[in-house]
């Protein structure tokens, strides 16, 4: 099969997307459609260089909105047919919005109408689909409490990205994910994969159920349910 797999600027769901990804690019042709927010979250997360490795050569190309500027030419394969299938995992609240308002201004929500417009089926992994509380996991975070305030910050000198900004926080817009901060702070200051919970917006769930109603988009609550599918 011939697939695109995009990606949105979420952190929930996204480690078990790019996991699929990586074993549907095994047997298929994948194109990688990453968005602006995509991009830099990925990196926070340690992800990104994962994402790379998938991709090369004609159908497995990496479009981002970057190198797509603002015509997104890459998308008009799918409003003729050259895809099989368009992949949204992790999707968005904002991305979500935005579809089902019918705003195609972004990569992916663009692939997502030229797919529609092209009669390719759209499976899509909201991250807000049922109400109340979800536990997610945060990218890298400074720990406060255990932060010694050292004179010489050791993981701002080993962090290559120059992210730490030291008896603070870090810059998560620099942050690629790397661990050597956390790996070289004597005190475990710094932490990563920790699980929060958050609660999702009734405006986003309502949404989120207005996909459904959209021709040719499947929701799935897990990236992995979308194997049995394939």
């Amino acid at each position: 099969m011939r697939i695109g797999f995009a990606f949105t600027g979420a952190g929930h769901l996204l480690n078990e997307s790019v996991q699929v990804a990586e074993k549907l690019a095994k047997n298929h042709e994948v194109t990688v459609f990453i968005s602006g927010a995509a991009e830099e979250v990925l990196k926070m997360y340690g992800l990104y260089d994962c994402v790379v490795r998938l991709t090369g050569g004609k159908y497995r190309e990496l479009a981002t909105d970057s190198n797509q500027k603002f015509s997104y030419p890459i998308t008009g394969r799918l409003s003729i047919g050259k895809y099989d299938l368009l992949i949204v995992s992790p999707a968005t609240a904002n991305t979500v919005a935005k579809i089902v308002n019918g705003i195609a201004d972004t990569l992916v929500t663009n692939a997502v109408a030229q797919a529609g417009k092209g009669a390719v089926k759209t499976f899509m992994v909201p991250v807000d689909i049922h109400p109340g509380p979800v536990d997610t996991v945060l990218p890298s975070k400074m720990e406060m409490s255990k932060c010694q305030n050292c004179d010489e910050c050791i993981a701002a000198v080993t962090c290559p990205e120059g992210a730490i900004i030291p008896h603070d926080e870090i810059d998560l817009t620099k942050c690629v994910g790397c661990g050597l901060c956390r790996n070289s702070c004597p005190y475990n200051a710094i932490c990563e994969g920790k699980i929060i919970t958050i609660y999702m917006r009734d405006i986003d769930i309502r949404n989120t159920e207005k996909l459904s109603s959209i021709d040719d988009i499947q929701i799935f609550e897990n990236p992995f349910d979308i194997l049995e599918f394939i």
